[in-house]
């Protein structure tokens, strides 16, 4: 067993619950910056989802000198050049609720019969020092006229999935996992993670606890 919890470098339950779920079964404690108290938040300001991945997992893995897993996810729109893209979170402002991004996205797609979009997420592992691993997925569907669906989170009530012929929000958990851009990250990720622990072993030995 590694002899340091690994953090989740998030405070979105949403997001805890989806990762606690996908990577069980493995022996190893995971964290979330919840079980901690107020720490420094890290300003998402790189120009792609690596850089932001990075980023956090980084900068929690060196404040808290345990290794972070981080990722930094979002809703790439065609007919929107990309947007929200990185800023998915704060499409509608920094403070802004699921339902105000969801409300501006609808909003912005007013007379738009191009509705291709993708969610694209990146995961990063960190160390406190050191390099990081990456692992990325992607899945493709189109905005809906109108949210539907009360499960998940973020966009998903407007993400439509045409093989499933549902929203996001109209799946549950188990087939969100299954298709969704942070499932297929997390699956790439959950198959190496035996390599994964091992290469934290190592790097960690070379660090002070």
């Amino acid at each position: 067993m590694l002899d340091r919890p690994i953090i989740l470098a998030t405070r979105n339950a949403g997001k805890i619950r989806e990762f606690e779920k996908l990577l069980s079964g493995f022996d190893v404690e995971f964290r979330s910056l919840n079980d901690f108290g107020p720490l420094r938040e890290v300003e998402e300001d790189g120009e792609t989802f690596e850089e932001n991945a990075y980023k956090k997992a980084s900068m929690t893995a060196k404040m808290l000198g345990f290794p972070a897993l981080a990722d930094d996810s979002g809703l790439v729109v065609e007919a929107l050049d990309g947007a929200p893209g990185v800023r998915s979170a704060r499409y509608a402002g920094e403070a802004a609720s699921d339902e105000e991004n969801n409300r501006k996205l609808l909003e912005a797609m007013t007379g738009k019969t191009n509705r291709k979009a993708a969610f694209v997420c990146v995961i990063s592992i960190a160390v406190p020092r050191g390099p990081a691993l990456t692992y990325e997925g992607r899945c493709e569907g189109e905005i809906a006229a109108n949210p539907v669906g009360t499960n998940g989170f973020g966009y998903d009530p407007v993400f439509f999935h045409a093989p499933q012929g549902k929203t996001f929000a109209e799946l549950t958990p188990e087939e969100k996992n299954g298709i969704s851009h942070r499932g297929k990250a997390m699956a790439e990720l959950r198959g190496e993670f035996d390599k994964v622990l091992v290469w934290l072993e190592q790097r960690l030995e070379e660090e002070p606890f």
